[in-house]
């Protein structure tokens, strides 16, 4: 998403520009089509972009048990983007397998990434920010930065990795080497047993529970009424809605609580759906007072049975990401203020104190990523009456629409094309 501001009525305002490139959003669709272990058998498809979500799910869980219980100062943006230019890096080299890639970079690791930013350069160079140099600096310059937030990331990745291989290891004893692959996996987690929220979820209890739940997200898919390509899950759509929000906030010059609580807010928002499943936006808009009925019984099974499965510490923030998820809000004196509009928290609340959070920038590109998942499949040839009718409806949601000045119809008309 690369926007250019112009003026209109006084205010700073974003318009598409003629430069921007889908390339970094086609990118990262591309990654529902990466399967992941397609060497062994699998009950279910396991794809490059699901583990990429729940990695940065199981990140904010290790990231929040450093800060807590350690007093570390984890620096939140580095570890959002950390975890984007990860993301990215991997989507390039993702046909190595891992004992390859892993030795080719202790080997060749610069040329490698030099390769890598090469390739992506013409997708990222417009992206506000410095983000191709930042991009580059992660890459390139002093490892020692971030350190505490690689440590985490590389945590993140293995756990996520287990968790997959959980699945599919009773369904491969005959697999040649599944014993040393099981070996080398644990070997890796053993490397990070300093960090606390490793050794809790290693013990299979609480916090184990609650990155079990959000894995099985992965198994709920998009659309599921239509056929689709590439097919994407509630886990994939989280972080691609995660992602366009952490975008859009670089863009408003948002300050690092608001990108947090965007970022955060726009990967958790969909959470609840674990327990009620992916109702359809037809459905739930079809009977009156239906979608406050399924609203009120995801507030009381989030307090029931997701809640208590992290620290209790925690609970005000993740009910700050859950309910109202598509409310503007802030806290101001220890109270949750919502109803806010965009131009009142980038004109008056764009400060950390206020602990900003764009829910309607959560909305608008929660429905931004369902119109390209539909704009996507129509374009491969696999089309539906249900994802013509979705993207039609969708579009002329945002008809002359700007939201946190972003003109939102234009990005809609420059992925119809």
């Amino acid at each position: 998403m690369i926007l250019s501001r112009v003026p209109k009525t006084g205010r700073g305002y974003f318009e598409v520009s003629k430069m921007i490139e889908k390339g970094i959003i086609e990118r990262i669709y591309e990654a529902a089509s990466i399967q992941r272990w397609n060497d062994h058998v699998r009950p279910v498809e396991l794809t490059e972009l699901d583990k990429q979500a729940h990695k940065m799910l199981i990140a904010f869980v290790l990231a929040k048990y450093e800060a807590d219980e350690r007093n570390a100062a984890i620096n939140w943006l580095g570890l959002i983007e950390g975890g984007l230019f990860e993301f990215l890096h991997r989507l390039i080299l993702t046909d190595i397998k891992p004992p390859v890639f892993h030795q080719m970079m202790r080997r060749k690791g610069r040329e490698l990434n030099e390769w890598v930013l090469e390739k992506l350069e013409p997708d990222i160079k417009g992206i506000k920010g410095d983000f191709s140099e930042r991009f580059r600096e992660y890459l390139l310059g002093d490892q020692q930065r971030y350190r505490i937030e690689r440590k985490i990331l590389r945590a993140a990745h293995y756990l996520a990795t287990n968790w997959e291989f959980k699945i599919i290891y009773t369904m491969n004893p005959f697999i040649y080497g599944i014993e040393r692959t099981k070996e080398e996996i644990e070997n890796e987690i053993e490397d990070y047993l300093d960090l606390s929220g490793v050794q809790k979820i290693l013990l299979g209890k609480k916090s184990f529970g609650f990155i079990d739940l959000c894995g099985q997200l992965r198994f709920q898919q998009r659309w599921a009424q239509s056929p689709r390509l590439p097919k994407t899950s509630v886990l994939g759509h989280m972080l691609i809605v995660a992602i366009l929000v952490y975008l859009s906030s670089l863009e408003i010059d948002a300050c690092e609580r608001r990108i947090y609580n965007n970022y955060f807010g726009a990967l958790f928002h969909d959470l609840p759906e674990v327990l009620t499943r992916d109702i359809v936006s037809p459905v739930k808009s079809s009977i009156k007072g239906l979608q406050d009925l399924i609203k009120e019984y995801e507030e009381i099974q989030v307090e029931e049975r997701i809640l208590p499965l992290l620290p209790r510490a925690w609970h005000d923030e993740i009910r700050f990401f859950v309910e109202d998820e598509f409310e503007n809000k802030i806290i101001k004196e220890g109270k949750v203020v919502k109803g806010l509009s965009s131009e009142e928290i980038s004109e008056k609340y764009n400060h950390d104190r206020f602990n900003p959070l764009d829910g309607k920038l959560i909305k608008v590109c929660d429905n931004l990523a369902a119109f390209i998942e539909a704009s996507l499949s129509i374009k491969y040839g696999v089309k539906s009456p249900h994802l013509e009718e979705g993207k039609k409806r969708i579009q002329e949601l945002y008809q002359g629409q700007t939201i946190a000045g972003i003109d939102f119809e234009g990005i809609f008309k420059y992925f119809a094309e």
